[in-house]
């Protein structure tokens, strides 16, 4: 059979990848192309166009681009028209996908979303049109499968596939430490607006822990020349590339931007503080349109105040000091949270999202 996925980021390069093994292993003989990145490739896909090429985010950023968005699109749908999948697969990433999948419909395709868009925190009348325009919709978090049911619109859940990767990591042999020093893990995330704004808050607590070796994790879509401005006055400050995974395995603590990355930490079981700030005007918007009571997965699948969010104007030096020094210094605060994260593993499936995702797909070609 022939599989068509797109995946617009980091995330969904890595779940797509453990997607496309899984297929492989149901269907041997499959022909894999993809939006995606260097992990997809890896796994047998071949590449069209990688995630670093379509990553704008932010209001202010999509509107800037929206001419390339555009060809985008419209590139996309032209390799689709002439490579004529089987099956169009999804991976979240809704501003470009739900577009995509309306055309695609209209095409006569199948259509499956695996992942999906958070329809529940905002633009919920989005759900009329993946009704429509999606075959099958495969969900990764527990209670969506109730959200999507008050639309009467039946979805599958097969679990987060972040278990099995954090799983796979935890079982690889162990690599040599980043420093000898207890170590604290900075993710300031991979978008270079909202990057500059809490970059610096972060940074600053390293001067208040000389004792610790702060280790930032650098996105792929940020060069040196814009992260080695923020880190050059900190001696104990170093930064890693491609090895998150590793620096979660080894921190005490982290600062951690919100989004998948603070799910990501949990999952390691480092006590975290979660981190937002965006530009003025995208912040300003997200407050009016953003439903949900918490922004970090955490917080939000547990569905109580895990780990503690410090967003916007909240995000200050005094702020962020004050609650990583809870972490690092209170023991009682690190046990519960600690209890908390072993109670998300249970919540999260038993780590075969990506098995179930690739059975469901192939099922529904073979049906």
């Amino acid at each position: 059979m022939k599989y068509y996925l797109i995946a617009g980021e980091a995330s969904g390069d890595l779940h797509g990848s453990n997607l496309v093994k899984q297929i492989r292993r149901l269907d041997a003989a499959a022909n894999i192309r993809c939006w995606g990145g260097d992990l997809m490739e890896q796994a047998g896909a071949t590449v069209v166009k990688h995630y670093r090429e379509l990553a704008f985010m932010g209001f202010i950023e999509v509107v800037m681009n929206l001419r390339t968005i555009l060809k985008n699109l419209d590139q996309c749908k032209a390799d689709i028209q002439s490579f004529q999948p089987d099956v169009l697969v999804l991976i979240d990433y809704p501003g470009f996908n739900i577009r995509i999948a309306e055309w695609a419909k209209q095409q006569g395709l199948k259509v499956v979303y695996y992942i999906s868009p958070q329809v529940w925190a905002w633009k919920e009348g989005r759900v009329k049109k993946i009704r429509e325009y999606v075959d099958k919709m495969l969900v990764i978090l527990p209670f969506e499968k109730e959200f999507y049911r008050k639309w009467e619109y039946e979805v599958e859940y097969v679990g987060h596939p972040l278990i099995e990767a954090v799983k796979a990591a935890r079982e690889a042999p162990a690599l040599p430490r980043f420093s000898d020093k207890p170590i604290i893990a900075l993710l300031p995330g991979s978008r270079k607006q909202e990057v500059k704004e809490k970059l610096p808050v972060m940074l600053s607590m390293a001067k208040y822990y000389p004792e610790y070796q702060f280790v930032m994790a650098q996105a792929p879509s940020l060069d040196d020349s814009f992260i080695r401005p923020f880190t050059a006055a900190y001696p104990n400050v170093s930064v890693v590339k491609g090895q998150t995974y590793q620096l979660l395995l080894q921190a005490s603590a982290a600062l951690v931007t919100s989004g998948t990355a603070t799910l990501e930490t949990a999952l390691f079981g480092v006590p975290e503080v979660v981190c937002y700030k965006g530009s003025p005007v995208s912040y300003f918007f997200a407050k009016r349109l953003i439903k949900v009571k918490y922004i970090s997965l955490v917080n939000l699948i547990m569905d109580k105040p895990v780990v503690k969010e410090l967003i916007q104007h909240d995000l200050t030096e005094e702020n962020l000091l004050k609650e990583l020094t809870l972490l690092l210094k209170d023991e009682a605060r690190r046990e519960q949270m600690k209890a908390d994260y072993a109670m998300l593993w249970t919540l999260l499936g038993d780590g075969t999202a990506s098995r179930k995702a690739a059975e469901a797909i192939v099922g529904m070609l073979n049906a």
